[in-house]
């Protein structure tokens, strides 16, 4: 009686039907808004991430080749409230009040001396407290000299790393910490040459 045997169509919708029922997606309750818990979670991250980190734009060339303009840059700010910044960290922070810089400008640049040292440009390099610097991420050597400039307690001194088309520590002097609003963590986006 083969007439009442299942065909095997019949058999492979039987054996998928019972498949499915243990697919963890079976239900499509994973897609479900997460709740209230899920959304304090949310908020929680979302008031970390705008407390502790920043996204950046690069406007100039002052820092190239280590950022080109039109770089978008991720900013940690939570490792200055612990330690001070290091010799060449790159950080941003305000601009000092000077001639035609408003306050909410926003620079970035790298750290060459901190508090206690003596710093020096001339014959196409930097003098930190009389060591010439070896600095492999410059584009190319300063044409400009400085004075000797002692950084006071509570100070940094910073360049930008195109040391020739750069407003830096060079022409305002030592940067006050205060001024300091993080370090450089990453670049996230570099847009393509056309």
């Amino acid at each position: 009686m083969s007439f009442l045997r299942p065909s095997a169509v019949n058999n492979f919708f039987l054996t998928s039907a019972t498949a499915l029922k243990w697919m963890p997606c079976q239900s499509w309750g994973f897609l479900r808004w997460p709740g209230l818990d899920g959304l304090l979670r949310l908020l929680v991250l979302v008031l970390l991430w705008s407390t502790f980190s920043e996204l950046r734009f690069i406007p100039s060339s002052s820092m190239y080749p280590t950022l080109r303009v039109g770089d978008r840059i991720i900013i940690e700010k939570a490792s200055y409230y612990l330690k001070v910044p290091a010799i060449n960290d790159i950080v941003t922070f305000r601009a000092p009040k000077q001639l035609g810089i408003t306050g909410e400008d926003v620079f970035i640049k790298r750290v060459v001396a901190k508090a206690g040292d003596f710093v020096q440009v001339h014959h196409g390099s930097l003098y930190v407290n009389g060591i010439a610097q070896t600095e492999d991420f410059i584009v190319e050597r300063p044409a400009y000299t400085s004075n000797l400039t002692y950084v006071p307690e509570g100070h940094v001194y910073v360049l930008g790393d195109n040391r020739n088309n750069s407003y830096d520590s060079h022409v305002w002097g030592p940067l006050p910490m205060k001024n300091v609003i993080g370090r450089f963590v990453t670049c996230c986006y570099r847009p393509s040459n056309k």
